[in-house]
């Protein structure tokens, strides 16, 4: 009896597991629309609250730091539970926490509430790439994983023109989150309807009625349902969070760690620094926002790059380019281009080459663990990295504080990319075709 897993691995994809990508894509969207939703909001509580940029710098990385342990903490919890009903259970959060958000009438309210949504956030975003990875077949698999991480930049360019919209409009910020709340709410059935459990779990945990729930979905993509479950792997079955620092796998998962930690370090000091710097250059602030829009612009173009070349190329030679040629690109950015077009240019670049390099770092997450331990390395991985995230913004604040001009800081700051890169192109990994 052939394992299903196989079957998916080799044969074409049916259409319900491209709708299954598809579904997943726009969850990570959810992810890009929260991040810039602070962002667009954040002008108007400082205004009705009275704060000041400190205070408000809380706020900003409040998610980041939710996320972070969203990730590794749900993440894992996937591995026990299942893909679908965590995707479930973090549209709740992330529903709840939103709605709540917009209720707030304190920073710390706002803070604590902006923490509740970033653990969903990060759980979904392990639980996604997971999904994706084991609802594709071997040839498309760093293609899909990339088109999904490709949802990020396009969440935020389509969440950030609803949250201008919506502000113009209404002229409150709490508006944004009443928003957000609606639209995650309203995957939940989507998710119920069109995104089954993965059969890579099914076979691995084996819940009660796992053959019926295997062979629906079979049927549903016109596939031969089976007449028992093949034998199972013990050795999968036993794996826990421990065996991400068993021998062979203690490596791959502290450079890829590592790996994901000074890349976003660059990343996040990028996107979340580029509208003050570019007001700090001396252009209007109402313009300053056009520059992040490109910055993303550039990152889903870099998204869309990585996932056609890595169906030429290995994955990881493209994200190692990747990051070298980011961080070439954000020290360049520090120069300060004396127009608003180059800014938005060199802006672009820059996120595209750094974006780039995340869409495919989830593939190459994907790639490197099996099932047993598929969400929760991803959500370790991540989980950390998100804590460069937040060192990110605030380790470049610290260095202007100082006296650093913008040139010496953004080569700085983009030694972070390239460390990340030296660390990838180091790491020795066996990919994982099924399992």
């Amino acid at each position: 009896m052939e394992d299903p897993r196989a079957i998916i691995a080799r044969e074409p994809m049916h259409y319900r597991q491209v709708i299954a990508v598809a579904i997943a894509t726009a969850l990570n969207a959810l992810d890009g629309f929260d991040v810039l939703s602070i962002s667009f909001a954040a002008p108007g509580i400082a205004r009705d609250w009275g704060i000041d940029r400190a205070a408000l710098g809380l706020v900003l990385s409040m998610e980041l730091f939710g996320m972070g342990i969203g990730a590794f903490v749900l993440g894992s919890l996937a591995d026990k539970v299942g893909r679908r009903p965590m995707l479930l259970a973090c549209l709740v959060i992330m529903g709840i926490g939103m709605a709540m958000a917009s209720t707030a009438s304190n920073v710390t309210i706002l803070s604590a509430y902006r923490l509740f949504t970033g653990l969903g956030i990060g759980g979904m975003l392990a639980a996604t790439n997971a999904v994706v990875a084991e609802c594709s077949n071997a040839r498309r698999r760093n293609l899909t994983v990339a088109i999904m991480a490709g949802g990020y930049p396009m969440g935020a360019i389509v969440g950030g023109s609803a949250a201008s919209w919506l502000l113009a409009a209404t002229g409150r910020w709490e508006s944004v989150f009443e928003f957000g709340a609606v639209v995650t709410v309203a995957f939940i059935p989507l998710v119920l309807w069109l995104v089954p459990e993965t059969m890579a779990f099914l076979l691995l945990k084996r819940p009660a009625g796992a053959l019926e729930k295997i062979n629906h979905t079979l049927v549903r993509q016109g596939r031969q349902p089976l007449a028992a479950l093949p034998p199972a792997d013990p050795v999968q079955r036993k794996m826990g969070v421990g065996a991400l620092f068993a021998p062979g796998m203690a490596s791959v998962t502290i450079m890829l760690t590592g790996t994901y930690f000074f890349h976003m370090m660059t990343f996040y000091f990028l996107v979340k620094w580029i509208p003050k710097i570019v007001v700090d250059l001396g252009f209007p602030a109402a313009l300053a926002g056009g520059v992040l829009v490109w910055g993303n612009v550039g990152g889903a173009i870099g998204s869309i790059a990585v996932s056609l070349l890595s169906q030429k190329i290995g994955i990881r030679p493209v994200v190692i380019a990747s990051m070298f040629l980011a961080a070439i690109s954000v020290s360049v950015f520090g120069q300060g281009a004396t127009t608003l077009g180059g800014l938005s240019l060199i802006a672009a670049a820059a996120c595209l080459f750094a974006n780039g390099a995340i869409a495919g770092l989830y593939a190459v997450l994907a790639q490197s663990y099996p099932a047993a331990l598929r969400a929760g390395g991803t959500g370790l991985v991540i989980g950390v990295g998100r804590a460069g995230a937040a060192l990110g913004p605030i380790l470049a604040g610290l260095l202007f504080s100082a006296g650093w001009s913008l040139a010496p800081v953004a080569i700085a700051m983009a030694c972070g990319t390239l460390i990340g890169g030296v660390l990838l192109s180091l790491v020795r990994y066996r990919e994982n075709e099924v399992a």
